[in-house]
C-alpha cells in the first residue's frame, strides 16, 4: 500500500533532534520519500492530511509483561515481596495460552493508542503471544525468561531458531529472568547460549536493594559482576531497571556496550528507588525507556514514562538542568529501537520501517508551539496520538482501532480471565 502524509511537522533523530516541514511517503511498508513535495509523486492508495501535525518516529517499549493486563490494579499497594507471592505468582500459574492471547491484544490496545510501535516483552506462553502481535499487526521482540522456575538453554536457544524465522514482526533475543531466579549452572548455560549465538543477553537486573544485597551474599559480587564473570555480556544486551548500582557496574556497562532500561513509574509504585540516569548518560551508556507489566505500573503510557524519566532526575540530581528532553525523547524513539536490535525502526528516512506516530499539535496541551519536542515530553499525552503505524499498516487513527479484533470483545474476555481466577467480582 502506498500512503502519503503531507502537511507535517517530521521530526528527524539524525543528530541532535529536529523538526521540518513537508511530506512523508510509504509503500510496501517502508519509508521512500521524507522532504518537500515532488513533482514525481507516484499514484498513491491513500493521502493523509497531517494539518500541521507532528510526525515521529514511534515509541519503542523496551520493558513490559504485556500478559499482566489482567493484574491491573488487582493488586496495588502492597509490599514488593507480598505483591510477588501473595497476589502476582499464584494468579500467573492459572494462566492458559488462550489468555495469553486476549491479554496481549489488550496490551497492544493500550500501545497503539499511546504511539508505541514495538515491545520488548518478557513473559509466557510465547507462542499465544507472538500470534496475538502478528495478527495485529504490531512488532513484538520477545526476550527468553529461562530460571529454575522453568525454561533451559536447551529450550531457550529451539525458541530463538523458532521465533526469529516466524514472522517479520516477531524477533528474540537471550534473556534469564533475574540472577536471583536463576541457579548458578543455569546461569552459566545460559551465559554459554549467548556466546555461541554471538547474542546480546538481557535481564531483570538491580531493581532492588536486596535483590542486590542477596547477590553479594550468595557470590560476594553484583547481580551485573556476576553475569559478567560468566561471560554473559560478551556480545552485549542489557538490564530491566537498573536502580542499583556500584561503580564496577557502571564501568561494565560502558565497556560492554550495555543498555540501561528504566521503568520509572513501576520503579515508583513498588519504591525500588530511582535509577541513575544521569550518570549512565555522563557516562556514555544508553538508556532507553520501558513501561514494565500492568501490574506494577499500572498503564502503559509512554507520556508519562518521559515525563517521569526527566523529572526523577532532576529531583536526583538536584539540577533542573538535568535530563534534557530531547535526550528522553531521543531514549522513546531511537534508544529503545537499539537496545531490541531493531535498526531499522529508529528514525523517519527512506528505507526505514515504517514505524511512526502522528500527533496533534492543534490540542490545548500543545499550544503555544514554542518548542514543539519537548513539549511532547513535558505536556503530550495520548489525547494528541491521532494515528500510529507499524510496518506501513495503521493501526490506530481518530480513535478507532485497526488490530483485527473488537475492543469489547476484548475487554469482555480479560474480566472474565480475572473472575475466573478470584471467583468473584471486584469494583
Amino acid at each position: 500500500m502506498k500512503i502519503r502524509l503531507y502537511h507535517a511537522k517530521i521530526a528527524r533523530f539524525t543528530g541532535t533532534p529536529h523538526v521540518t516541514e513537508g511530506e512523508l511517503w510509504v509503500e510496501d511498508g517502508r519509508i521512500t520519500h521524507v522532504g518537500a513535495p515532488r513533482a514525481d509523486a507516484p499514484a498513491f492508495d491513500r493521502a493523509i492530511d497531517c494539518r500541521g501535525g507532528l510526525l515521529l518516529p514511534g515509541f519503542k517499549n523496551a520493558h513490559t509483561h504485556s500478559g499482566m493486563t489482567f493484574l491491573r490494579s488487582h493488586a496495588d499497594d502492597l509490599p514488593l515481596a507480598a505483591w510477588l507471592n501473595e497476589q502476582v505468582f499464584p494468579f500467573e500459574r492459572q494462566l492458559t495460552g488462550r489468555d495469553i492471547d486476549t491479554l496481549v491484544r489488550l496490551a497492544i490496545l493500550e500501545y497503539v493508542s499511546g504511539g508505541q510501535t514495538a515491545m520488548f516483552d518478557m513473559y509466557f506462553h510465547l507462542d499465544e503471544a507472538a500470534n496475538a502481535a502478528i495478527e495485529s499487526g504490531f512488532r513484538m521482540v520477545l526476550v527468553g525468561a529461562t530460571n529454575d522456575f522453568g525454561g533451559s538453554a536447551r529450550e531457550t536457544e529451539a525458541e530463538y531458531r523458532h521465533f526469529n524465522a516466524l514472522h517479520p514482526l516477531i524477533s528474540y533475543r537471550i534473556g534469564i529472568h533475574a540472577e536471583y531466579t536463576t541457579s548458578e549452572p543455569l546461569l552459566c548455560d545460559m551465559a554459554a547460549l549467548a556466546r555461541q549465538l554471538h547474542e546480546p543477553f538481557y535481564t531483570h537486573l538491580a531493581e532492588t536493594k536486596a535483590e542486590v544485597e542477596g547477590c553479594y551474599a550468595r557470590y560476594g559480587m553484583s547481580p551485573l559482576e556476576k553475569l559478567e564473570s560468566l561471560g554473559a555480556f560478551e556480545y552485549g544486551g542489557g538490564g530491566y531497571h537498573m536502580v542499583h548500582l556500584g561503580e564496577a557496574d557502571f564501568d561494565i556497562c560502558a565497556r560492554r556496550g550495555l543498555f540501561a532500561v528504566t521503568c520509572p513509574g513501576s520503579n515508583l509504585k513498588l519504591a525500588s528507588g530511582i535509577a541513575p540516569v544521569c550518570e549512565f548518560l555522563r557516562r556514555g551508556i544508553p538508556v532507553a525507556i520501558g513501561t514494565d507489566g500492568p501490574a506494577s505500573n499500572n498503564c502503559l503510557d509512554f507520556f508519562r514514562e518521559m515525563f517521569l524519566v526527566t523529572a526523577l532526575q532532576k529531583v536526583r540530581e538536584d539540577d533542573a538542568a538535568a535530563c534534557d528532553a530531547l535526550e528522553v525523547l531521543r531514549m522513546a524513539c531511537v534508544n529503545g529501537a537499539h537496545a531490541m536490535r531493531l535498526p531499522d525502526c529508529d528514525g523517519l528516512e527512506p528505507g526505514k520501517q515504517a514505524d511512526l506516530v502522528l500527533l496533534d499539535l492543534r490540542q490545548p496541551n500543545m499550544q503555544p508551539e514554542n518548542h514543539i519536542l519537548k513539549n511532547v515530553v513535558y505536556s503530550g499525552s495520548k489525547q494528541n496520538v491521532r494515528l500510529t503505524m507499524v510496518a506501513g499498516k495503521i493501526l490506530y487513527e481518530d480513535g478507532v482501532f485497526y488490530t483485527g479484533c473488537d475492543p469489547e470483545r476484548i475487554y469482555a474476555e480479560a474480566n472474565a480471565i480475572i473472575r475466573r481466577m478470584t471467583g468473584s467480582f471486584s469494583f
